[in-house]
């Protein structure tokens, strides 16, 4: 195993692993020798774990911003005489907005630096959150008002984690993104518990409004010390010619238009498409299905356990995978490993929740889902995007 240095477009240097090929009877060095040098982009270690905590905290608000309206859909239903298909509207307008931004977050954040589309958009979803309330009673029609503020917080949401790739990849170690990203992936889970149970104690005690307005400023707060402390009080100055970046040649151009034609991406786009749709599908009907199925179950235990399963088995996968890459096996391998246990392991214990089962079964195949789905959340993070180009290039033949 060796750790070389290789040159990015960009012309900043990455520190990636590369398996050793020795000649017969000469024994090679096991392990991964990781270094983290002064002169080159990559964040010294300290730095990387000031922001790996900040990046957690934040990935963590991002959630609790996101289910306050989850939370507070049935007592907002009774305020403003709202139907179930008017309230799933109001949580679906969300993923209408999420779904515009992936591309644009990531191709901005390439050219102008993760850390200030995160800071932009945080300051813009914290404000949102927070302003909710204040929407929903001054509107004549709150359920077009709140259709429009969930669209929009989806817009401003979904360049989150694009913008976490884009950074992760410019700025930390090959060897250590998988702990990385996995430790600031748990965050989402870590904000699905705090909101879930703070939150609720907030509706039952001051009103919907409050889970709005705690989770909002919250996360105001944490874009201002992300920009005081981190940034240093520099300002999120976006330029078109930021943005421009660099000039691509005719044959990348080429490359692009013929790698969209191939199988390859599209096996790529579906894949992703079962995964989130099965991690929001659970996320959003479980407390349904239990309380249907099991009447008398208490609903701190169904609403608690899966995702306190799934924050240590995030932080699990992403061991797993820096310790696999640094033993030599190749990162592209390493990506569809944890994506079997994503995808195909898991849907055997969901395929197990659906039989006639007792609720203390439920819960363990219900958890043992949520934690091998977290196997896939930070997986493609462990790779640069150009990386992943090249890969996809190389799969298609081009």
């Amino acid at each position: 195993m060796a750790v070389i240095q290789k040159h990015a477009k960009n012309g900043g240097p990455d520190l990636v692993c590369h398996k050793e090929t020795h000649l017969p009877g000469k024994t090679g060095v096991p392990g991964c020798h990781k270094k983290w040098p002064e002169n080159h982009s990559n964040w010294p270690r300290p730095v990387a774990r000031l922001w790996t905590v900040v990046l957690l905290l934040g990935t963590c608000l991002l959630y609790c911003a996101r289910v306050a309206m989850p939370i507070c859909a049935v007592s907002m239903a009774e305020k403003f005489n709202w139907s179930k298909r008017e309230s799933g509207m109001v949580l679906g307008s969300f993923f209408w907005g999420y779904c515009f931004t992936q591309v644009f977050g990531g191709y901005v954040s390439d050219r102008v630096g993760g850390e200030k589309i995160l800071l932009l958009s945080a300051a813009a979803w914290g404000s949102m959150t927070a302003f909710t309330p204040i929407l929903a009673h001054l509107c004549s029609q709150p359920i077009l008002s709140m259709m429009l503020a969930r669209f929009l917080m989806g817009l401003l949401q979904g360049v989150h984690y694009p913008s976490l790739a884009s950074l992760c990849s410019q700025k930390v170690v090959e060897s250590e993104r998988g702990f990385l990203m996995s430790t600031v992936g748990s965050g989402s889970y870590l904000g699905t518990l705090l909101i879930g149970g703070a939150g609720s104690l907030m509706l039952d005690l001051y009103g919907w409004e409050s889970v709005f307005y705690v989770s909002g400023l919250l996360s105001v707060l944490w874009a201002y010390c992300m920009w005081k402390y981190l940034l240093k009080g520099e300002g999120p100055i976006i330029t078109l010619e930021s943005l421009g970046g660099a000039t691509q040649s005719k044959h990348t151009k080429r490359h692009w238009f013929r790698l969209l034609k191939q199988p390859a991406v599209f096996a790529v786009i579906v894949t992703h498409l079962c995964t989130a749709s099965t991690f929001f599908t659970l996320l959003s009907w479980l407390p349904t299905f239990f309380k249907d199925t099991f009447p008398d179950a208490k609903g701190w235990v169904f609403n608690v356990i899966p995702w306190l399963v799934a924050i240590p088995s995030s932080l699990f996968s992403g061991c797993l995978s820096d310790h696999l890459i640094c033993q030599g096996f190749d990162t592209a391998s390493v990506r569809k490993l944890m994506q079997f246990f994503s995808m195909g392991v898991s849907s055997v214990f969901t395929i197990l929740l659906c039989s006639n089962t007792t609720f203390p079964w439920a819960v363990a195949f219900v958890s043992v889902t949520m934690g091998l789905t977290t196997f896939s959340h930070r997986y493609w993070l462990l790779l640069n995007p150009s990386t992943v180009f090249l890969t996809l290039v190389e799969l298609s033949g081009l």
